[in-house]
């Protein structure tokens, strides 16, 4: 710390970074390995250093010292005593719980720690006591296997994260191979930072020390083939869960693509087909789905209806609570969780980290951008006015009306057209969050619209026009939200979206993120009601986007007295 540094850490745990400062870039890559972005305003990012934070940190392997080290050096005053010191503690206890076999009763797990003051601690925790925990010696606890994944759940709530060591079984053996760049006839090979998410995740080359982790990756980057790369290291049957049935055929699709497994083998668990098979792909709605409240999930069965050996959660961050306490029981299956963001609205990414497991791996959204692996995105917010009538209704109105009349207002539909007259010749998706604003753009744009009242198969059709070129517009819904592949898109435009939404807003960007042609550019437009709750949602949705590096330029729509547009950067 020399007085220069562009933070300054505040004893509430906060962290501000200057905009402006010259060693904004370089902090910004430092504090996203171990803090959360909170907020950004104009002149200062606010971040918040958290325990999960630290906790996924040290899973990655930065140690104690390093981070100490690092936020000492970033920060321009000298760093609060207390909050070294609580860094200092929530760092030690990663690791210093460690849950193992019994070696001498094959129902108990051991839960063990160099600390005994720990285990001291945990005893008096009333709220664990369900698991049945009991004392055996100064450093060593025993619990029954079948409370492996709750335990760990909440000692990780009540900040006592558990390094896992018991194992994993090994599940059905299935034999197959990823096909080679000739055999297939397609361009496939991994990419370096594929081949280290997957060394990240297995542990070994042989896969016999691999664990269960969180491997986070932009949209565009190939999460699918990462999870076919690590079920060609274990060869073991395997249980894909994923967000959408356009997803679930997205994957099968490069199943059969990238790898020598039969049709026979490869199954689709969705509401037109039950084919639990050797690999099994299905989605969160089936398991999840119920015809009354009070009836069971009968779809659940699926996670034990085959011995699996890798569990892949898809889009994790999107993860339901029922699918939680169903993994919470599987703790002896490989579990890897893929995600362009962990950040979930629920405020549940511990619960990812404990049951799923920690990040163990990263790959910075810019990083893949600059070596060209995903296209270049420019980001920009546009501010259009309210008529007065509707100015005059959003005064009166109250809640969540508030921010539903700003989202759908109906000077948005003008702004649309002047960007499709800009990037005539591009592939333009409108995404939305209300169906009759959507509907409205349908009409007065001649655009097809997707909502998740369409057929399966229709959607599938308008996807492959897309795809194809023959289709250079389409309005989707939040269906299009996760796990779409549309390579060729490269202008989105987003006029609604769920308030405060991060997931989302990473989501969106990331349709546009395919590698394109050409110049390999693309153009993410967000649409917003100046002077709206709506803008204040804003904000907080651009904020992970912001953590990767991107800035949302900001454009201002205003009508003169003549009725002409101006903008203003």
């Amino acid at each position: 710390m020399d007085g220069t540094g562009a933070c300054l850490v505040q004893r509430d745990f906060t962290v501000l970074l200057e905009k402006e400062h010259p060693g904004f870039e370089a902090a910004r890559r430092e504090l996203s390995r171990f803090a959360e972005l909170v907020k950004s305003p104009a002149s200062f990012h606010t971040y918040r250093l958290t325990p999960l934070s630290m906790w996924n940190a040290a899973a990655q392997g930065l140690e104690a010292a390093e981070i100490l080290e690092r936020i000492r050096d970033m920060s321009r005053l000298e760093v609060p005593g207390q909050v070294l010191k609580e860094i200092t503690l929530w760092l030690s206890r990663y690791g210093r719980l460690r849950l193992r076999k019994s070696m001498e009763q094959p129902g108990e797990l051991v839960l063990e720690s160099t600390a005994p003051e720990f285990l001291d601690e945990i005893m008096n925790l009333e709220s664990v006591q369900k698991w049945e925990l009991k004392r055996v010696t100064e450093t060593m606890l025993t619990i029954p296997v079948r409370n492996r994944g709750v335990l760990k759940q909440d000692l990780t709530r009540l900040g006592y994260p558990v390094q896992d060591e018991v194992g994993y079984h090994s599940g059905q053996a299935l034999s197959f191979k990823l096909r080679d760049q000739i055999a297939a006839g397609i361009p496939f090979s991994l990419r370096p930072y594929q081949c280290e998410s997957v060394s990240a995740f297995i542990g070994s080359s042989n896969g016999t020390e691999g664990g269960s982790g969180v491997l986070v990756l932009p949209c565009g980057a190939g999460k699918t083939v990462i999870g076919l790369a690590a079920m060609d290291k274990l060869q073991r049957e395997t249980l894909i869960l994923t967000s959408n049935v356009t997803s679930v055929r997205q994957w099968i699709q490069e199943l059969r693509n990238k790898s020598t497994l039969s049709d026979l083998e490869i199954g689709e668990y969705s509401g037109d087909r039950k084919e639990v098979r050797p690999v099994t792909v299905s989605t969160y709605q089936i398991l999840t789905h119920r015809s009354k409240k009070e009836d069971g999930f009968k779809h659940m069965k699926l996670f034990n209806e085959r011995d699996w050996g890798l569990i892949i959660y898809d889009e994790v961050h999107l993860l339901p609570a029922p699918v939680f306490r169903v993994t919470a029981e599987i703790q002896a299956t490989r579990r890897l969780g893929l995600t362009a963001t962990l950040v979930r609205e629920d405020g549940c990414e511990k619960d990812v980290f404990s049951l799923i497991g920690p990040k163990l791996y990263e790959m910075p959204w810019r990083d893949l951008e600059q070596e060209g692996w995903i296209a270049q995105v420019k980001c920009c917010e546009i501010r259009v006015p309210m008529s007065e009538p509707l100015r005059t209704k959003y005064s009166l109105a109250e809640g969540r009306q508030k921010f539903r009349i700003a989202a759908e207002n109906s000077g948005k539909l003008k702004v649309v057209k002047e960007l499709l007259e800009i990037h005539a010749g591009r592939q333009v998706l409108i995404i939305g969050q209300y169906l009759g604003q959507l509907k409205h753009l349908s009409e007065q744009l001649q655009a097809p619209l997707i909502t998740g009242s369409m057929p399966q198969q229709k959607r599938i059709e308008l996807f492959r026009a897309f795809r194809s070129g023959s289709l250079s517009l389409l309005i989707v819904s939040k269906v299009a939200n996760f796990a779409v592949d549309l390579p060729d898109a490269s202008v989105g435009i987003e006029v609604s979206g769920s308030f405060g939404s991060r997931q989302e807003e990473a989501q969106r960007l990331g349709r546009l993120l395919r590698p394109k042609s050409g110049d390999n550019r693309a153009y993410f437009y967000t649409l917003v009601t100046d002077g709206t709750r709506e803008q204040d949602f804003a904000l907080r949705r651009q904020l992970f986007l912001i953590e990767q590096g991107y800035e949302y330029s900001v454009q201002l729509t205003k009508d003169d007295d003549d009725g002409e547009k101006e903008a203003a950067q």
